[in-house]
Formats: structure tokens, C-alpha cells, sequence
């Protein structure tokens, strides 16, 4: 059985006992975390309505943090001496997904 969850304004496909990475997330490590932003579930039938899901509910611990890669960027514009080098390493939360609920 999968689901798939919105969480920091992108989808994930989820399945039970699957470690994702997320957009970083409100609380401690160890804690539960709950997501009911269902937008699809496939088991034996898929539910993808919007009365459906409403009762469906993905849960999840949360691991840790971890950052991406990091990512440099140059911007200049020509015949002014105006350059500039920034860099950025996006945070995320490790979610471990404990179980998948339909009702």
C-alpha cells in the first residue's frame, strides 16, 4: 500500500516503513507527526476522492535533520563591476512512515 502526501508544497509517494526526506518540519526528534494532506491512497482500491480522503490519515517519526547539497550562484551585470557569489543548502526533517490509514 502507498500514499501520496503534500508536505512543504511538493508531493511525495510514501509507503510504510519508507524513510523520506521533507521540507524541514515543526518538532523533535522521536515525536510523531501526522499528515492530512492525503491526496491518494492505493491498497486493494484506490481512493482518490475528496470525501474519501478525508478520513485518511499517514503518520510518520521523525528521524532527524539533514541538509541537500550545496548549491553556488554568480550574478553580474556587464560594465558596472556589480558581482555577486551566494550559495544555499536547503534543511530537511528524515521522516520514517509508521502507518498508512484509510478511515
Amino acid at each position: 500500500m502507498y500514499a501520496v502526501i503534500a508536505s512543504g508544497g511538493k508531493q511525495e509517494k510514501v509507503t510504510e516503513g519508507q524513510q523520506v526526506a521533507l521540507e524541514l518540519l515543526d518538532g523533535d526528534e522521536g515525536s510523531e507527526v501526522s499528515f492530512t494532506a492525503v491526496l491518494l491512497v492505493d491498497g486493494d482500491d484506490v481512493i482518490a476522492g475528496a470525501d474519501e480522503l478525508s478520513n485518511a490519515s499517514v503518520t510518520g517519526k521523525i528521524i532527524g535533520t539533514t541538509k541537500g547539497p550545496k548549491i553556488n550562484g554568480f550574478t553580474y551585470k556587464r560594465r558596472t563591476n556589480n558581482r555577486r557569489r551566494y550559495g544555499h543548502r536547503q534543511s530537511y526533517t528524515m521522516v520514517e512512515i509508521t502507518s498508512i490509514k484509510k478511515s
